[in-house]
Formats: structure tokens, C-alpha cells, sequence
């Protein structure tokens, strides 16, 4: 099997019974490995003490006296977000149960980054022994904010780190033709030829996707939702790109992101959307479920649409939550 994703962490943490991921102590020392938690030389003794003993004994409790003594308002800060996010990992069976319980019971506190974080870890255990590099393209958008770029025959998605850094950077780059600067077909983009270079690059985030006139990467996308449906959720899916929707009385959707979800909200309500709205939209998928149990009586046989949408500013942001609180499943549960 090819490597990808080792970012990810996957290699700190080890499978469960289940399928999931337990929460190893290497990967919690490697939250503690982060810049934002390594005390600086200048750090108070306090600050200096927590961090040696939490390197130890990373499930130690730490009283909130521990916390107060930090001279540092910032330090004190990242280490009361950094905990109470190692507490709920702690209380879980799992990485994925962990992930649940902040979608289903609220992630106030909890920055995105984290969350990020956590959807990265998830889905490359859900895609372990995925070997096809369209699928793991399109996975990138569950974890990473995307820039967008769109021509005659193309719809260019590109990781917004690597756009942002490509647009500060002096010395022209591929990436910036996203934008407009340069032409097109200078970007390093996932094509059937080039297919075989994401292995090597599946960390540095380098390559973008055509989701407009290349087939490969929607259904990419469809099958990454339905891996991610069938891992968190435990039911089979059928997801299926579409040119538009079909159904006068299509009775359910789900945004992917919070543009689409405000769009597929004024559908809802019967409103016309103007040009510039119609233009943000960028995939349209339909989701169906193998086994109709515990499925909302109100769905029926019809097809759950997912929408996926650009910001005016032409950005992607997924919201892989949605799918895990949108979908119309009754009755679930931890």
C-alpha cells in the first residue's frame, strides 16, 4: 500500500476493535509538540514545570490552580484550550467517537484548527488503502480551506495555504495563475498523466483539482463523502454528482459548506437566485441510502441533495460536520 497523509498522524495512533482510532499518549505528546504549547526560554517556571510533566505523563489531570499559576495571559489561554480538548479525547472511546461528541454536542472552545485536525486524522483512517489519487485530492477539501479559480472548461480548486504563500512569494508561480495572473494551463493540476505524482507530494497540499471538466475529480468527491458517511455514521451511501436538480419536490438537502447551506436555504424558500448565487455553486451531488431504516419518513425514496459553494471572495471552506448533523437519520446516538 502507497503512504499518504502521514501529517495526519495516523502512525501516532492505532486501530481499535471497532475500526476507530484509539488515543494513543504519542498523540497527545504531539499536540504538546506544538509551537503554541512549547514554553519559550522566557516562560515563567510554572509554565516550564506543566509542559516537563505533561511530556511524562500526557493523561495527567491538571488542576486549575496549575493553570492560574502561568504568568503568561496567552499561555494560560492556549493551555486551557489545549486541555479541555485532551479531556474530551480522553473521555471518548475513540478519535471518531471524540469528533462525534463535539458535532453533536457543541465545539464552543474548541478551535477550528483542532477540528481540522481531527477530520485529517479520521478520514485517512476511513480512506486507509485508498489508492487512487483523485479521491485523496478531493478528501484535501474536508480539512483544507480551498481557493478557486474558474475558466472556460475548467473549475480549478487549490489549497488556500499554498495559494496564499505562492501569492506572496517574488518569483512568479503556477499556483498564482489561479487567480488570473497567469495563464491556466501552467498549473500543476491532477490529471490522469499526472496522477502518479500525488503520492510523493500527498503532504505539501501541491496539486489542484479540476472539478469542472474533469469527471474524476466529482466522483472522487462522491466517493470520499460516502467513505466518510459509511466510517462516522455506519450506513451506505450512494453518492452521485448531478448537473442540477432534478426533483420539483425534492424534500431534503445538505451544504457542504456554509455558502452552500445558505443557498440551498433560499432555494428552499422558493427564491430566485441571482447570477453572481447561480455562479458560486459548484457541485451538486444526490445521496442515497442502501437501507431506508431510521431514515426520516419525510425523505421517502427521494435522494438527499449536498451542495457545495464558493464564497463571494471565491473560497471553499467544507464542513464535513454537516454531514454528520444534516444527513436525515433518526434516533442517533454515541
Amino acid at each position: 500500500m502507497t503512504e499518504f497523509w502521514v501529517s495526519s498522524g495516523h502512525h501516532l495512533a492505532r486501530r481499535t476493535e471497532g475500526g476507530g482510532l484509539a488515543v494513543t499518549d504519542e498523540l497527545l505528546l504531539a499536540y504538546l509538540a506544538r509551537p503554541e504549547l512549547v514554553p519559550p526560554e522566557e516562560a515563567c517556571a510554572a509554565e516550564q514545570s506543566l509542559h516537563a510533566r505533561l511530556s511524562a505523563a500526557p493523561r495527567r489531570p491538571v488542576a486549575g490552580a496549575e493553570i492560574a499559576a502561568i504568568a503568561d495571559p496567552d499561555a494560560r489561554e492556549n493551555w486551557q484550550v489545549v486541555l479541555a480538548f485532551r479531556d474530551r479525547l480522553l473521555a471518548a472511546r475513540s478519535v471518531e467517537d471524540a469528533y462525534l461528541d463535539l458535532v453533536r454536542r457543541g465545539s464552543a472552545g474548541t478551535p477550528a484548527l483542532f477540528l481540522n485536525q481531527l477530520v485529517h486524522l479520521i478520514l485517512r483512517n476511513a480512506l486507509d488503502g485508498c489508492d487512487d489519487p483523485f479521491v485523496l485530492r478531493a478528501g484535501e477539501l474536508f480539512f483544507r480551506p480551498q481557493a478557486v479559480s474558474t475558466g472556460e472548461s475548467s473549475l480549478l480548486l487549490a489549497d488556500a495555504e499554498i495559494v496564499e504563500m505562492a501569492e506572496g512569494n517574488s518569483r512568479p508561480s503556477p499556483l498564482v495563475a489561479m487567480l488570473g495572473r497567469e495563464p491556466i494551463g501552467e498549473l500543476d493540476v491532477l490529471t490522469a498523466d499526472t496522477a502518479w505524482t500525488y503520492w510523493s507530494r500527498s503532504d505539501a497540499f501541491t496539486m489542484a483539482l479540476n472539478l469542472g471538466s474533469d469527471p474524476n475529480s466529482r466522483e472522487g468527491l462522491a466517493r470520499v463523502i460516502e467513505a466518510w458517511v459509511r466510517h462516522l455514521l455506519h450506513r451506505e451511501v450512494r453518492v452521485t454528482p448531478r448537473a442540477r436538480i432534478e426533483d420539483s419536490d425534492w424534500r431534503w438537502f445538505v451544504g457542504l459548506d456554509a455558502e452552500a447551506t445558505r443557498i440551498g436555504n433560499a432555494l428552499w424558500r422558493g427564491e430566485t437566485l441571482d447570477e453572481a448565487a447561480r455562479a458560486r455553486v459548484l457541485a451538486l451531488f444526490t445521496l442515497t441510502f442502501a437501507d431506508p431504516a431510521g431514515i426520516d419518513p419525510r425523505v421517502g425514496s427521494q435522494p438527499v441533495y449536498l451542495l457545495l459553494a464558493m464564497t463571494p471572495d471565491r473560497r471553499v471552506t467544507v464542513k464535513p460536520q454537516n454531514l454528520i448533523a444534516g444527513l436525515p437519520i433518526v434516533g442517533e446516538t454515541l
